[in-house]
C-alpha cells in the first residue's frame, strides 16, 4: 500500500514539474518573441501630430525604440504663440492617452479645451521624458532630418517604421523617396485671412468666436447692397453670407473668414478689388463687433497692427497622393501624418480634432500602417469655421 502511495506521490510530482517546466519556457518564448517582434520607429517633427504620435507609440508596449526628431530648438519650438482647439471627441482620445488637462495652461469653453500649441508640445514632451524610464526613447531638439543622419544610422539600427510629421514645408518625405505628387482640390469657398499682435495684451488663451451669415454693406465703396440679404429676409437663405472666426491669445489675435462660391456682387468685388483697405476694414470691424468685452477695440491708433489678405481667394485643399510606402532593401515602413499629409491654404488653426483622429487611426491599424480619408469630403463652408447661428449686416 505504501508503494503505491510512493508512486502517486512521486507521478504527481513529476506532472507538476512537467507542467511548470512548460509554462516557464511558454512564457520565455512568448517574451522573447514579443521582444522580436517590437519594432524601431522614428518620428520626424515634433509639432502636436508628431508628439501624439510618439506619444501613442511610446504607450503601445509593440515599440523598442523611440527616436523624435525635430530641426528646431527647444525655445523655439515651445515659444510658438499660436492657440490649438481640442474638441470634445480629442480630449476623449488624449485623456485616455494620460493626458491632465487639469494640469496644462489652458480655458475650457463649450467642452472644448483651447491653449497655446507651444504650452501643448511642451506637455506632451514631458510625458515622453518620464516615459524614459520605462523604455528607449530619445528626443533629439535642434536636429535637422537629412541624407548625412540617415546614412550615419548602423544598419542593425535602422528604424523599421518612420512617421513623418514635419509640416507642409518639410522635406522629410523627398529624402525617403516618397513622391511629392499633390492633389489639389477647390473647397467652393472663398476666404481671408488676418492677424493682430498686441503687445500690451496677455498671452493667455481664449475661446473661440465664431459667427455666421454676415452681410457687408460695402455700398460705400460703390457696390450695391441687395435688399434681398438684408437680415430676416426670406432669400437669405437661398444665398448664403459669410462665416468668421477670432480665435487665438488676446495678445496675437487671428481671424479668419470665409464664403460660398457664389456670383454675388459683393464677392465678386472682394475677389478682385485692387483697394487692401477693403478687406481691412472688413476685418476692422468684424473684430469690433464680435470681440469679447474684456479686451480693447482694433482703433485708429491700433489698426496699423492689423495684417491682413488684400482680397478673397479661393480656399483649396492639397493633399499627397502617396501618405504611406514600404522600402523594401532596407525593410522600412513609412507613413505621412498631419500637414505633411494634406493641408488648407487656408489657415483656421483649429488642428484640433482632425489630427488626433488621423493619428489614432494609425495607431489602432498598427505601426506603420496609414489612415487617410482622402478627398472624397463633401465641403461646406461651416466645416471650416465651426457652427453657430447669427446673422449680422455691417454696413461701411
Amino acid at each position: 500500500m505504501e508503494e503505491y502511495q510512493t508512486l502517486a506521490y512521486d507521478t504527481a510530482l513529476s506532472t507538476l514539474v512537467a507542467v511548470l517546466v512548460y509554462v516557464l519556457l511558454k512564457v520565455s518564448v512568448d517574451g522573447y518573441r514579443q521582444w522580436r517582434a517590437r519594432v524601431k520607429v522614428l518620428i520626424v517633427g515634433s509639432g502636436p501630430v508628431g508628439l501624439t504620435a510618439a506619444l501613442i507609440a511610446a504607450r503601445s508596449g509593440k515599440v523598442q525604440r523611440l527616436v523624435l526628431l525635430e530641426e528646431r530648438g527647444r525655445t523655439a519650438l515651445l515659444a510658438r504663440p499660436q492657440q490649438i482647439a481640442l474638441d470634445p471627441c480629442s480630449v476623449r482620445f488624449l485623456l485616455e492617452l494620460d493626458v491632465d488637462f487639469d494640469n496644462m495652461e489652458g480655458c475650457w469653453h463649450n467642452e472644448h479645451f483651447f491653449t497655446k500649441v507651444g504650452v501643448f508640445q511642451e506637455y506632451l514632451l514631458s510625458l515622453l521624458e518620464k516615459k524614459k524610464q520605462e523604455m528607449d526613447i530619445q528626443i533629439l531638439l535642434g536636429t535637422k532630418f537629412t541624407e548625412e543622419y540617415l546614412k550615419k544610422i548602423p544598419t542593425c539600427e535602422l528604424p523599421r517604421v518612420i512617421v513623418v510629421c514635419d509640416g507642409s514645408c518639410g522635406g522629410s518625405s523627398s529624402i525617403l523617396g516618397v513622391s511629392s505628387d499633390y492633389i489639389v482640390e477647390s473647397c467652393n469657398a472663398y476666404g481671408a485671412n488676418a492677424a493682430i499682435e498686441r503687445a500690451d495684451q496677455r498671452q493667455v488663451p481664449t475661446p473661440e468666436i465664431r459667427a455666421h451669415s454676415l452681410y457687408f454693406d460695402l455700398s460705400a465703396y460703390g457696390v450695391e447692397f441687395s435688399s434681398n440679404n438684408k437680415e430676416g429676409s426670406e432669400s437669405s437663405t437661398l444665398r448664403p453670407g459669410s462665416h468668421l472666426k477670432i480665435y487665438g491669445t488676446f495678445r496675437n489675435r487671428y481671424m479668419a473668414l470665409a464664403c460660398p462660391m457664389s456670383d454675388s456682387k459683393v464677392v465678386k468685388f472682394l475677389r478682385h478689388t485692387p483697394n487692401s483697405s477693403i478687406m481691412r476694414n472688413i476685418f476692422h470691424q468684424s473684430f469690433n463687433a464680435y470681440k469679447t468685452d474684456i479686451e480693447p477695440r482694433v482703433n485708429d491708433l491700433t489698426i496699423h497692427l492689423l495684417q491682413c489678405s488684400r482680397r478673397l481667394f479661393e480656399i483649396m485643399l492639397s493633399h499627397r497622393r502617396v501618405t504611406a510606402a514600404y522600402i523594401e532593401g532596407d525593410n522600412v515602413a513609412v507613413t505621412i501624418e498631419g500637414e505633411a499629409a494634406r493641408v488648407l491654404n487656408f489657415d483656421t488653426e483649429n488642428i484640433g480634432r482632425k489630427f488626433v483622429e488621423d493619428v489614432h487611426a494609425s495607431g489602432q491599424n498598427g505601426l506603420g500602417d496609414t489612415y487617410s480619408d482622402g478627398a472624397d469630403e463633401n465641403w461646406k463652408t461651416t466645416d471650416l469655421i465651426g457652427n453657430k447661428a447669427m446673422v449680422r449686416r455691417i454696413k461701411f
